[in-house]
């Protein structure tokens, strides 16, 4: 009996070994074979031409610039929750947002921005949020929760009890910093696995891929559907596979990809039909770069980042517009634009989430500049940092970027903006940070 429960109370630990042994194994696999030819029949050059940039100390005027991002912090945190808002001023956010707060706080703490004192308490009050939320049906995290009140709400913060359902790319991007704090900070593994106990990850994987939920017919009946396109769908299954979660299928790259030549170089996307599989796949930065700055990517999406990088090098070159393209919250109406090298079979496509166009809000996305400048030591990083480098408050954080057809600063401020910004950062100081070896 003791030993039956004390393989119970191990259970995260064990389960987490096992992820960390399915990871090798996968990652040995995909180092083991040919490089020139990692996915079937698609030939890759080698990753060793890829410019990275070394680690090293902050310049004095990059520490400035954390301490701006970490303003964006300061000014949202909501103390009786320990949660921040997803945009200033405005009491709500999501998973992948509460996931910019939480890299951006371990961010901040590795670059001396803030204390460890001020770090374990925030820490501490965000994890303990997280282990008591209400939950869709009782299981997972709905898409949007008031950071006042942690009442689940829809988009437009109105309160929904049953919730809207929950986003499977959000909470596999909030499982990346829960694994960090395992790997580097194990003072808060009690409090990790509090978070994990209350959550039921198994609901959202089917047969290897995530799955998501929202309202059916029946609004009080939640429907399960696929989540993922190439990019976001590997990047989000990762901190999942890490866990020892079934996450197979959504990890391969293979089945939907699909290459599309732009300005001559072949980038990825995904194949399946937005009109049939109701879902838009976007190729943009995000994805790649924190795939990048947080798990130091792998054999295929060192290639594809760099891919996607070349394409909008290119287009600078042949148009004169210094690009760098994500989605991001725009300072009019919809709000939320994604700016796409690719999507929806349209290069360079600037769209809504309900597919309208959206080409006069095309922006220079801040938090897109500041990846790949972390990432590439190259001239036109280098271009993209100083095209970036005044779009800030210092009273607010940093804006979200620059409108292409004005030059006009995007004034939208955000937790992902600011949070990214202090991680590409870290990146620059440290390498990878979800890495056993960073400090």
């Amino acid at each position: 009996m003791e030993f039956k429960q004390a393989l119970v109370n191990a259970r995260h630990h064990i389960v987490f070994i096992l992820g960390l042994i399915t990871a090798l194994v996968i990652a040995f696999s995909i180092e083991s074979r040919e490089p020139e030819r990692v996915l079937g029949n698609i030939r890759f050059e080698s990753t060793q031409a890829i410019p990275y940039r070394e680690s090293r100390v902050l310049t004095q005027q990059e520490f400035e610039w954390a301490n701006i991002a970490w303003q964006y912090f300061e000014n949202n945190y909501q103390e009786n929750t320990g949660l921040v808002n997803s945009v200033d001023g405005y009491p709500s956010t999501t998973m992948w947002d509460t996931a910019s707060y939480l890299m951006g706080l371990i961010s901040a703490e590795k670059l001396n921005v803030i204390t460890n004192q001020q770090f374990e308490i925030r820490m501490d009050k965000a994890l303990g949020t997280l282990a008591k939320i209400p939950l869709v049906d009782g299981k997972l995290p709905n898409k949007a929760y008031n950071t006042e009140t942690l009442e689940m709400v829809d988009y437009e913060n109105n309160p929904q009890p049953n919730g809207i359902g929950w986003s499977a790319i959000d909470i596999g991007r909030i499982l990346v910093p829960l694994n960090l704090l395992v790997w580097q900070y194990p003072m808060f593994n009690t409090q990790v696995n509090d978070v994990l106990d209350h959550w039921q990850i198994e609901t959202m994987l089917q047969d290897g891929y995530l799955y998501g939920a929202r309202p059916s017919h029946d609004p009080s009946v939640m429907e399960m559907v696929q989540e993922g396109r190439i990019g976001y769908e590997e990047y989000a299954s990762k901190s999942l596979a890490l866990m020892g979660r079934d996450v197979f299928n959504s990890m391969k790259y293979i089945d939907y990809l699909k290459m599309i030549d732009v300005y001559g170089i072949e980038i990825p996307t995904d194949r399946r039909d937005p009109a049939e599989y109701h879902a838009h796949n976007y190729v943009v930065s995000e994805s790649y770069i924190l795939d990048g700055i947080e798990f130091g990517a792998d054999s295929v999406s060192k290639v594809f980042a760099h891919r996607v990088y070349l394409a909008q090098k290119a287009r600078f070159e042949q148009t004169g517009i210094v690009t760098a393209v994500s989605e991001d919250n725009v300072d009019e109406a919809p709000y939320f634009v994604y700016n796409t090298v690719f999507s929806d079979g349209k290069k360079w496509n600037a769209i809504s989430d309900d597919g309208k166009d959206q080409s006069h809000l095309k922006s220079l996305s801040t938090k897109a500049a500041f990846g790949w400048y972390a990432l590439y030591d190259t001239d036109y990083s280098d271009l993209l940092i100083k095209e970036a480098s005044d779009l800030y408050s210092k009273e607010e954080g940093w804006y979200s970027g620059k409108y292409e057809v004005d030059g006009r600063t995007n004034k939208a401020v955000t937790a992902n903006t600011n949070g990214i910004v202090l991680e590409s950062l870290a990146y620059l100081e440290i390498g990878p940070l979800l890495s056993v070896g960073a400090k």
